[in-house]
């Protein structure tokens, strides 16, 4: 007879395997299914959540489990896996499986509400809707648990250990770093970046973009490129790890939407090949693998050495690029410039259009404001903050496809990962003095090498907090970041 902890992980593959087959079906709803099937396969994925959390959440797994942990030496990578099972299973027996089901059928059905909704600025639209799913939020908080705040309880699904009270003071050092950077660029002679706009062919752009993801290390070979309304990452296994982009009159665009959801990609692709199927594979948390695509974006995809190299195969992709040299195409793609659209957001005020996300969730949850005055509070928080004021709600208040799919208290985890990219750049510069330089020779292995020995094996074997003072010796901190971007910017702006 099998050890509980094989019995255990016998049922766990049939979890993983349904929720991948959810994971296929919700990407194929974002790239290539028809609108008309919207209802038909959130009845479809409603079935399939709802057998993985009977299956997950049943008595003979947690009673496996409790044996498991008789078993097993908690300083192994079985033990890990108990360990973090055992979070797992708590967090989802808190919730019944019809309130699962019915969570799971309402994003698949709002995800078609948002895109029509988006299309044809119509909040009114979506209202109703995001109403729902807000509420379905706050049962969702109650079903946890918390102590201080209804957000800790959301937050913590996507970052395990934070709090909203970690937030606030997060942003709170953002704002006192960043907001005089701002503000001293605002007085500083602008840069124009009007090159880069115009009309640059669909499938030109995938070809070079699937060429820069390839060169820094993202494997086709289990993984693919593709197009949706909003770039995303989704995994289905260590073996199949897909992105998507989109392309827009903005060049840098695609560009970096792909870098960005390579970063994501190659954390999954980077988990040992015999965790396939395991429960420890994948990243550990939000912040994490959001510190893995804004490196790849923002730290190794614009910096100058990497235009050094692969400007000339631009501009011969797109020859309406040829005459501007490497210098002022590198300002150009660091230029900071407050604006309405998250994604496309700069470095530098990226962090803004987060917080205007987290005081919104944390004052809707709390019934300080109603779903229907979101789009005023909306358009209030991005005149104070970052000076503009969306024209529509198609460039304000329904951009991000976030609510639509129920993930609500995960904003915050951008700017952790902005933070964290920097840090974590740090670290791996002592170990590898030139790495920068590296780059305008298109040498990325010693990077991912470092990434992977340091961050990506270890998928979900540490806690978020652990695997950071791991990689770079001590816990999450903005200075670093803050003092990156002082450094970059100023020289950039010659402030």
């Amino acid at each position: 007879m099998s050890s509980s902890l094989e019995q255990l992980k016998g049922r766990l593959t049939d979890v993983t395997s349904l929720r991948s087959a959810i994971a296929v079906l919700d990407w194929d709803q974002q790239t290539y299914m028809p609108s008309g099937g919207a209802h038909a396969r959130a009845t479809t994925v409603e079935s399939l959540s709802r057998l993985a959390h009977e299956i997950f959440t049943a008595d003979e797994t947690r009673q496996l489990l409790d044996k498991a942990k008789t078993e097993v030496d908690p300083t192994t990578d079985e033990g890990a896996l108990v360990r973090v099972v055992g979070r797992d299973v708590d967090l989802a027996t808190k919730f019944p499986s019809e309130f699962v089901a019915r969570k799971t059928k309402l994003a698949a059905i709002a995800h078609e509400d948002w895109v029509k909704a988006r299309a044809n600025n119509d909040f009114k639209g979506f209202e109703a809707t995001l109403t729902e799913m807000f509420e379905i939020a706050k049962q969702e908080a109650e079903y946890l648990g918390y102590t201080d705040h209804i957000y800790d309880a959301l937050l913590d699904q996507y970052e395990e250990g934070a709090t909203a009270a970690d937030c606030v003071k997060m942003f709170e050092a953002l704002k006192a770093g960043q907001v005089p950077l701002v503000k001293a660029i605002q007085a500083a002679k602008p840069i124009d970046d009007s090159a880069l706009y115009g009309e640059w062919d669909a499938a030109k752009q995938s070809q070079f973009t699937e060429f820069i993801a390839k060169e820094v290390g993202y494997d086709f070979n289990r993984g693919r490129q593709d197009v949706a309304p909003h770039p995303f990452c989704t995994t289905f296994g260590i073996g199949d790890v897909r992105i998507t982009t989109r392309y827009k009159s903005y060049i840098g665009s695609a560009i970096f939407g792909t870098l960005h959801e390579s970063g994501h990609a190659m954390y999954e692709q980077g988990s040992p090949a015999d965790w396939e199927g395991s429960m420890l594979a994948g990243g550990v948390s939000l912040g994490i693998h959001e510190s893995q695509s804004r490196f790849w974006e923002n730290i190794v995809g614009r910096s100058l050495p990497f235009w050094n190299r692969y400007l000339p195969k631009l501009q011969e992709t797109f020859p309406a690029l040829n005459g501007i040299g490497v210098e002022d195409f590198y300002r150009q793609i660091n230029k900071v410039e407050t604006s309405f659209i998250r994604v496309e957001a700069d470095e530098l005020t990226y962090n803004l259009h987060v917080l205007v996300r987290f005081e919104i969730e944390c004052d809707i949850l709390t019934g300080k404001l109603a779903v229907k005055d979101l789009p005023e509070a909306w358009n209030a928080k991005y005149t104070e903050y970052l000076g503009v004021t969306p024209k529509t709600d198609a460039e304000g208040c329904l951009q991000d496809v976030h609510w639509s799919m129920g993930s609500i208290g995960y904003f915050p985890t951008y700017s952790m990962g902005n933070v964290l990219s920097y840090q974590i750049w740090n670290a791996l510069k002592k170990d590898i003095p030139g790495a920068e330089e590296g780059f305008g020779r298109g040498e990325f292995q010693q990077v991912q090498d470092w990434l992977i020995e340091k961050i990506y094996r270890h998928g979900r074997k540490f806690s978020p907090k652990d695997l950071v003072v791991h990689a770079t010796g001590k816990p999450m901190d903005p200075t670093d970041y803050i003092d990156g971007l002082n450094a970059k910017y100023r020289a950039i702006y010659g402030l």
